[in-house]
């Protein structure tokens, strides 16, 4: 049975992907379902690129969104209390918080359904936006992806794909900082080598012990022809990724996040007509 939230990707499989991508297409063809709802959105200031593709989307395929500060949900409240008193009159919650013991206590509840727009441990909805802009180009299980980076929400949100839709991935960084089960490659000459995607996270609190894993555009001209460059944003040039790196070919551009509202629409949907 699918699951009614989206906290992660486990449950998932190359099916359910198909299916949520055709979705997708409903969506970008402006034939997607419409609903006459609401939804509780919780966003920091800082949030950008998803909230607003969470926010505009959600409004064009009517749903109104009403949107708090994630420090709303931050109370001695207990939040399945929480849940059920917006469940009176939302038909929603996107959670964008760093804990996801927030939403796991909020899906508890079984209100309403519960959608994961990032937390520190993942970042599913990134994720699917990535891997169906790739499938426009190619089948996403046939490549071979590179994440340069160390351990954080990104890094596990792509092993948590991979996991799930068998994906062909590998992480390049030092060996502290690797994800726990992640393919690795230490050498990020040898890995960028063999890589049709490639993908970068901001150091965090790890700048120093990166700074030999930015990615620039001579690495880039090792790779094969065709591979992608996916830089998570917001990236920082001369940090994560070279200048010269995101002037490529290789870089995918700000037209490749064209789709990440309908994608999160698809998300939303897909949480609306849970049966």
């Amino acid at each position: 049975m699918r699951e009614r939230h989206l906290l992660s990707l486990h449950g998932w499989d190359r099916g359910a992907l198909a299916e949520f991508f055709e979705l997708v297409d409903q969506y970008r063809a402006g034939t997607g379902p419409r609903f006459n709802a609401a939804a509780a959105m919780f966003f920091p200031p800082s949030s950008l690129r998803t909230r607003f593709s969470f926010e505009r989307g959600a409004s064009l395929m009517g749903i109104q969104p009403v949107v708090f500060p994630p420090e709303t949900l931050d109370k001695s409240e207990d939040l399945i209390d929480v849940a059920g008193y917006l469940g009176q009159w939302s038909d929603l919650m996107v959670v964008r918080h760093a804990d996801i013991r927030v939403l796991e206590r909020l899906a508890a509840a079984g209100a309403l359904p519960i959608v994961n727009a990032m937390t520190a441990v993942n970042h599913p909805c990134e994720v699917l936006s990535d891997l169906y802009a790739l499938s426009l180009e190619a089948d996403p299980t046939q490549l071979r992806f590179l994440f340069v980076g160390a351990d954080g929400n990104i890094a596990r949100a792509w092993w948590e794909a991979a996991e799930v839709f068998e994906l062909d991935i590998r992480q390049s960084c030092p060996a502290g900082l690797r994800v726990d089960g992640m393919p690795w490659v230490e050498e990020l000459q040898d890995a960028i080598s063999i890589a049709d995607v490639v993908i970068t996270d901001g150091p965090g609190s790890y700048v120093d012990e990166l700074a030999s894993y930015r990615v620039t555009a001579e690495l880039m001209d090792s790779s094969p022809r065709g591979v992608r460059l996916i830089p998570c944003p917001p990236f920082v040039r001369g940090r994560e990724v070279s200048a010269d790196a995101i002037s490529h070919g290789a870089f995918v551009g700000y037209e490749f996040k064209r789709y990440l509202m309908p994608v999160q629409q698809a998300v939303m949907a897909r949480a609306l007509t849970y049966r």
